[in-house]
């Protein structure tokens, strides 16, 4: 597994016994320890690249109104200032402006997951920004430029969400997942197995129900910064799919 797309869902998904919080707790173990993890985020949007550099990451409470023992929870993995400085030169090799956070810590959409991938929060974790007003094809140069650090035991962990519509989400409900949900994962599935790049690339045109389930594309440019990362020659695996709230798919790949 050189690289990772996970749907990180709500901030409670530590405390919600759904299919994804197991698929979640499962995904450390059943798969090789990193040496360390490039965590990309939808969570953290800058102008320019930019990455973290600590000793310690701190756990960012990037949300509100949910109950106080969500507050209370802590991931202070390491980070590593030597990884950063690499991905700096890695992505200034590839031509970016890239720039250097040192006091930083993991946003929920980093802490989350690996919180339940990874509870002993001993891997060192730097993370990466993403660059919203910059598109898909951004986003999959920034991980080719990565894909020499999957070569190391580095894993790359892209946190999105298949499908991001808030508007819907607020006050939903377990119900049954509408077809404009489904059809665009299912499309989004086709694409990534028969590697249609391109088509990936222009989804906002091309895949059904694009703007309805993305509004904006924060959570899903994630996906191409970890198809990117694999290499021209990627392979899309999905490894998990699942739905909460009826309208947020929990879609998870892995790319070899």
């Amino acid at each position: 597994m050189k690289s990772v797309f996970i749907s990180h869902g709500a901030p409670t998904l530590p405390f919600e016994d759904v299919a994804a919080r197991r698929f979640l707790k499962g995904l450390g173990t059943a798969n090789p320890r990193p040496k360390a993890i490039v965590a990309v985020s939808a969570h953290w949007e800058t102008r320019i690249p930019m990455v973290n550099a600590v000793e310690r990451n701190g756990t960012i409470h990037d949300f509100y109104g949910f109950p106080s023992e969500l507050y209370e929870m802590s991931y202070p993995a390491p980070g590593s200032p030597l990884l950063a400085e690499r991905i700096v030169d890695l992505l200034s090799d590839a031509g970016m402006t890239v720039g250097i956070d040192r006091y930083r810590g993991l946003d929920h959409g980093a802490w989350v997951p690996l919180s339940l991938a990874y509870p002993a929060a001993d891997i060192p974790v730097v993370q990466l920004s993403l660059q919203s007003h910059l598109g898909p094809g951004h986003h999959l140069e920034l991980g080719r430029a990565l894909s020499a650090l999957p070569e190391d035991d580095i894993l790359i962990m892209a946190s999105g969400s298949m499908t991001h519509d808030l508007s819907s989400w607020r006050g939903a409900t377990d119900k049954e997942e509408p077809d404009w949900v489904t059809d665009f994962a299912d499309w989004t599935d086709a694409a990534l197995r028969e590697n249609r790049t391109c088509d990936l690339l222009a989804y906002r045109n091309a895949a059904p129900f694009a703007e309805r389930n993305h509004p904006t594309e924060e959570h899903f440019l994630p996906l191409f910064v970890a198809l990117g990362a694999a290499g021209p020659q990627a392979k899309a695996q999905r490894i998990h799919s699942s739905t909460t709230y009826g309208v947020l798919r929990m879609d998870a790949y892995a790319f070899n």
